[in-house]
């Protein structure tokens, strides 16, 4: 009928997770560059010969043909348009992988389109199969999803009394958002201590682009602090903990012993 609108329409999506439901079907979690986060069903795509089934694997970029449905709308076309296969042949590419896509999962909602967040997205998974150094591209992530989510740390001044910070070492407050100088401990007896040189790193990756970062090594003493102070951070923006990292230690230890679909069979994408 003229005028009717469309009950299909196509998207450029990130697979995130699935649920297996039925027999044969599951429900796939994406991030779209068009609609942002979106649940569809991908029916009969665990069939031996489904044509679907290669095309939507954890972390791959697809193109998309999707129906209307009543519930949920329904996968009716899917072309991969990279896999990552480099990532894919390595088990601590894929823990970071996984990292990053449960980031973004925990953090958004189905609220409409974010190109600024599928780009963020689809960017670090191309450095990750790239062969960039895998630490920074990580943190770099963390630190500009904060960003683009709301939640840009206060680094430079302090977060209680607003003095400039001095260089030597300070404290981190997650409850008041940013560093916190010696004189306002205070203001946050909780805080955490950090060393200057986790601060200027942390600093460099919020205010840098990434063509002025991808050759950065972060020194392994501060790298160790840094992740732990950005895990904890995003935990408390959270109020609960994430499952991945404790894949990726498992996964550091066991470098490219099992292929993706080994590590696929013993890791619950997070919230299958």
């Amino acid at each position: 009928m003229a005028g009717q609108e469309s009950r299909s329409y196509r998207a450029q999506g990130i697979v995130l997770r699935h649920v297996e439901v039925g027999e044969a079907d599951r429900i796939l979690t994406l991030y779209t560059l068009e609609y942002g986060k979106v649940q569809a069903i991908a029916k009969g795509v665990r069939k031996l010969r489904s044509r679907k089934a290669g095309h939507l694997e954890p972390f791959s970029r697809v193109e998309l043909m999707l129906a209307k449905g009543r519930n949920l709308d329904v996968i009716a076309q899917a072309d991969a348009q990279s896999t990552y296969q480099t990532l894919r042949s390595d088990l601590k590419l894929i823990a970071y992988a996984a990292y990053v896509v449960e980031l973004l999962d925990r953090f958004t909602y189905e609220e409409g389109e974010n190109r600024p967040l599928y780009n963020l997205l689809a960017d670090t998974l191309t450095r990750l199969d790239g062969g960039a150094y895998a630490q920074t591209a990580v943190h770099y992530y963390e630190v500009q999803l904060m960003d683009l989510l709301g939640f840009r740390p206060q680094l430079h001044t302090c977060a209680a009394c607003g003095e400039k910070i001095q260089p030597e070492d300070q404290f981190f407050s997650a409850k008041l958002g940013g560093a916190l100088c010696p004189r306002s401990i205070t203001a946050d007896p909780g805080a955490w201590k950090v060393s200057l040189g986790a601060l200027k790193y942390w600093r460099h990756l919020q205010r840098s682009a990434w063509s002025k970062l991808k050759d950065l090594v972060i020194p392994a003493e501060i790298e160790t602090e840094l992740a732990s102070l950005l895990e904890r951070y995003l935990t408390y923006l959270l109020e609960y903990g994430f499952r991945t990292p404790g894949f990726l230690k498992a996964a550091s230890c066991n470098r490219k012993k099992s292929g993706f679909f080994s590590f696929l069979k013993n890791y619950s994408f997070p919230g299958s």
